[in-house]
């Protein structure tokens, strides 16, 4: 199987410089070991004008076999039919891929140590794929490299050329153009080479979901056509598939917030949360909010940052609620909070009344109308300050619930905390954490803003000189803390800066 990357130079730019970025000399040829055979790298021309590097795979059919026996899910479709005679030494596939980001190793991670400045260039670059199996046709493989930015021709090979009626055989002739970064280009052809072929020539296990990931950095989730993208790419195995999908969400939602995803994922288990150590503030924090829900009336109620669903399991015991919503950013703690509820195993009754669902709370959502009431527990200290008014009208200005509770580390209680070092705060993802006076400012300012009248609750045990260990704002739409009928939320640019 073949494959040639090439492009073209000035002198104060020769073209030339691919030999840098692949780190492989245009003056010799060379060839590498690899699993199932020998790769060889080479360069039909090299001049200021053009540059052209060639990759040919020699496949060695008899180590193919061998390799693959017993591997099961995740072989190559011919593999079982035809052990000896197949395409797999002529026609692009996972095979061509793996030689490819092996040979190419340090291009297609961005790296040049000789001319760094080179591996961040976009170059006018053109790929040539000689024979590509497509199973999905030409359309399929234009559908995969234009939203990418690529110039592409897909040109079906016949079955004969002497017998035209026959028809397309299943592979085509591809050419790529456009101005890519080498790397972007590498990572494009590692990762579709063997989704455009819809067959892998090893097991496929779950480490493939990190290289998908990383090959896909920055474009995959993007991507339209990223779901059919990423099952073929994991052999169609459903657990990988999800697991790759909520992972490429979380990396969305995260581009769209212009933050890490790791900062996003806040999936965390509350046994690391050094505040619980001490007493079970947890079982307290949770029936100090299911007595205000009560209180409330609350039927329909709205758990934003479920996190992995304790809260949700406790509400669900209770059947005066009606309606549990469970929402968080992070599909990983959605999935644990659907284990932790028990979701699947649920009779139809009892699954009719629970909803995890995937949404930010820094983003307006329509889902979250009309609901009784909302709860953030131990959410807001995870937001940045600067961030915290998108929330407030998330929250209070868009979904307007009839009932709001807020709960939230008292600072001032830190120093009662035995394993708590002085001056650090409870958790490693709190962005800040209040004291009482600057919570219970925040919490009238807001429900002036947004028409709510606001109390105050402690919860754990309420320390004489600190306070209690959390603090609990419960807000109720409707009358301001004078009793007087509330303001109309602002629902205008200008209202809200006013």
């Amino acid at each position: 199987m073949f494959l040639t990357i090439s492009t073209t130079g000035t002198p104060e730019r020769p073209a030339s410089d691919l030999g840098f970025l692949l780190h492989k000399h245009p003056d010799r040829a060379q060839a590498f070991s690899t699993s199932h055979g020998t790769a060889h790298v080479f360069y039909p021309e090299a001049t200021a004008e053009r540059c052209t590097a060639a990759l040919l795979l020699e496949v060695d059919p008899v180590a193919l076999v061998r390799r693959a026996e017993g591997k099961g899910a995740g072989q190559g479709p011919d593999m079982a039919l035809a052990q000896y005679v197949n395409d797999r030494p002529y026609a692009a596939s996972s095979l061509l891929a793996v030689a490819l980001g092996g040979v190419f190793s340090s291009a297609l991670k961005g790296q040049c140590a000789a001319r760094p400045e080179l591996a961040t260039r976009p170059l006018p670059l053109r790929v040539v794929v000689p024979a590509l199996p497509a199973r999905g046709g030409a359309g399929l493989v234009r559908a995969l490299f234009e939203p990418l930015g690529w110039r592409v021709e897909a040109d079906p090979v016949p079955l004969d050329e002497q017998f035209p009626e026959w028809g397309d055989s299943r592979y085509v002739r591809l050419l790529l153009e456009g101005d890519q970064r080498l790397s972007d280009a590498l990572r494009h052809l590692y990762v579709l080479l063997p989704v455009l072929d819809d067959a892998k020539h090893y097991w496929v296990s779950a480490d493939e979901v990190d290289k998908l990931l990383r090959a896909g950095e920055g474009w995959l989730a993007g991507h339209p056509e990223h779901k059919q993208i990423t099952s073929r790419y994991l052999a169609r195995r459903w657990s990988l598939t999800r697991q790759a999908m909520e992972r490429l969400e979380l990396a969305r939602l995260a581009a769209s917030d212009d933050t890490a995803p790791e900062d996003l994922d806040n999936a965390v288990d509350e046994s690391t949360d050094t505040e619980e150590r001490p007493v079970p503030l947890a079982v307290q924090r949770r029936e100090a909010i299911l007595a205000a829900l009560r209180a409330a009336g609350a039927q329909r109620v709205l758990d934003l940052g479920c996190g992995q669903g304790q809260l949700v399991r406790e509400l669900l015991k209770d059947p005066r609620f009606t309606e549990v919503v469970g929402v968080d950013v992070s599909m990983r703690a959605l999935t644990l909070a659907a284990r932790r509820i028990g979701l699947e195993r649920m009779g139809e009754r009892q699954a009719s009344r629970a909803t995890l669902v995937q949404g930010s709370l820094a983003y307006t959502d329509k889902r979250l109308k009309g609901y009784d009431a909302a709860v953030l527990s131990e959410v807001v200290e995870h937001i940045d300050l600067p961030r915290l008014p998108a929330l407030e009208y998330a929250v209070f200005g868009a979904a307007r619930p009839g009932t709001v509770l807020v709960t939230t580390p008292n600072v001032e209680y830190n120093v009662r905390w035995e394993s708590l070092p002085a001056g650090h705060v409870r958790h490693g993802d709190h962005r800040f954490e209040w004291t009482r006076a600057e919570f219970r400012a925040w919490a009238a300012q807001v429900a002036r803003q947004y028409g709510y009248a606001v109390a105050f609750a402690p919860v754990g045990p309420d320390d004489p000189e600190v306070g209690p260990p959390t603090q609990m704002a419960v807000f109720t739409l409707g009358t301001d803390q004078a009793g007087t009928t509330a303001a109309t939320a602002p629902t205008t640019k200008e209202e809200k800066a006013a």
